[in-house]
C-alpha cells in the first residue's frame, strides 16, 4: 500500500511514510504506507509489509516501555480502531494514538560510531558537541550512550544541533527531560536488543505535550528510525550488515544517483532484501513470527 484511505474520517498529514486522520478532538488514527524514503526522498515502489511491521513493532516498544512515562500509544488491536479502519488493508498497519503537541526536536541517542556520527567524529574528533576519546574505530561501542538531537524537517533534511542549542529552543528544563527520557528509552530498547542476538547501535525518539505531560509518540525503535546490528556479525572497525534499510541506501549510493528526485527504481532483490530485513527485525525483537503481514505467536 502506497497511500490509505479511510472513509468518513480527515487526513490531517501525509508524511514520508505515514497518514494521520482525525477520529476526534482527542484521538487520531497513524496508517503506516508501505513507501520507503532514504535520504529524504520516497520512493515510488512499496516495501511489502513495511507499514505492518512498522506499527506491530511500534506497538510492541509502546507497551514496553510504558513504565518510563506517557505515550500517546491507545491501541492498535483492530477492536479498538474506528469501523472504517477495520479493513483488511488497513488493519495491523493503523495505531489509534492520544492527539498531542509535538516537540520539533528529533532525540537521537547514539551508543556507538556509525552513519553521519562516525563521519563527524572522524572530522571533528566529537559527535553532537560531546567531545569523545581518541582513537576510535568505525562501529565502535561508546564509553556511554550519547544524546545528539537534530532540528525536525518536514522537507528537506534534518540538522543536527548540540544540546545547548536544543535548550535555546525548547527550554533548557524540557531539553533535560527530553535528553533524560530519550537515554532511558534507548536503554531499555538496546537491553532488549541485546537479550535477541542484536545491537541497537543509534535510535531517534519524538515527543509531544499530552494535557500537560510529557508523551513519547510518532513510531518506536523500528528498522526506520533505528539502526539494529547481528552480534553475530559485528567487527569492529567496519560497518556491519543492518537490519534496517541501509540496505536501500548502500544501494543507491554505489547507482551513482545524486540523492535529489526522483529517487531510481530498486531491483526485485532490493525490495525482497529490505522486506527481509525488516522482518527479520520484527522477529528477532519482539519473539513472535511473521505470516503474510500478520505477526504469529
Amino acid at each position: 500500500m502506497l497511500r490509505s484511505t479511510v472513509e468518513g474520517l480527515e487526513m490531517i498529514h501525509r508524511g514520508k511514510v505515514r497518514e494521520t486522520y482525525r477520529v476526534d478532538d482527542e484521538r487520531l488514527l497513524l496508517v503506516a504506507t508501505d513507501r520507503l524514503s532514504a535520504f529524504d526522498v520516497v520512493f515510488d515502489q512499496p516495501i511489502p509489509d513495511k507499514g505492518a511491521i512498522l506499527t506491530m513493532l511500534s506497538a510492541y516498544w509502546f507497551r514496553l516501555l510504558d513504565g518510563l512515562g506517557p505515550t500517546h500509544f491507545l491501541s492498535a488491536d483492530a477492536a479498538d480502531l474506528p469501523e472504517a479502519a477495520r479493513r483488511s488493508e488497513l488493519t495491523g498497519r493503523s495505531m489509534l494514538v492520544r492527539r498531542a503537541s509535538r516537540i520539533d526536536a528529533e532525540c537521537v541517542v547514539r551508543g556507538y560510531l556509525a552513519g553521519s556520527g562516525w563521519a563527524e567524529y572522524r572530522r571533528d574528533g566529537m559527535v553532537g558537541g560531546h567531545e569523545l576519546p581518541a582513537g576510535l574505530r568505525e562501529a565502535e561501542r561508546l564509553p556511554e550512550p550519547i544524546f545528539t538531537p537534530s532540528t525536525k524537517a518536514e522537507v528537506g533534511h534534518d540538522e543536527n544541533i548540540t544540546r545547548g542549542q536544543l535548550a535555546e529552543m525548547v527550554g533548557a528544563d524540557l531539553a533535560r527531560q527530553l535528553e533524560e527520557r530519550s537515554l532511558a528509552a534507548y536503554a531499555a530498547g538496546a537491553a532488549r536488543a541485546e537479550a535477541t542476538g542484536l545491537i541497537l547501535a543509534d535510535t531517534k525518539f519524538e515527543f509531544g505535550w499530552i494535557d500537560g505531560d510529557l508523551a513519547l509518540i510518532d513510531e518506536v525503535l523500528t528498522p526506520d528510525s533505528s539502526r539494529f546490528w547481528d552480534t553475530a556479525h559485528y567487527q569492529l572497525g567496519s560497518s556491519p550488515p543492518s537490519y534496517d534499510k541501509q540496505y536501500v541506501r548502500d544501494f543507491v549510493a554505489g547507482s551513482g544517483w545524486n540523492k535529489e528526485p526522483p529517487a531510481p527504481t530498486l531491483p526485485p532483490e532490493v525490495i525482497a532484501g529490505t522486506r527481509d530485513r525488516y522482518v527479520t527485525a520484527y522477529e528477532r525483537l519482539t519473539g513472535t513470527g511473521w505470516r503474510g503481514g500478520e505477526a504469529s505467536a
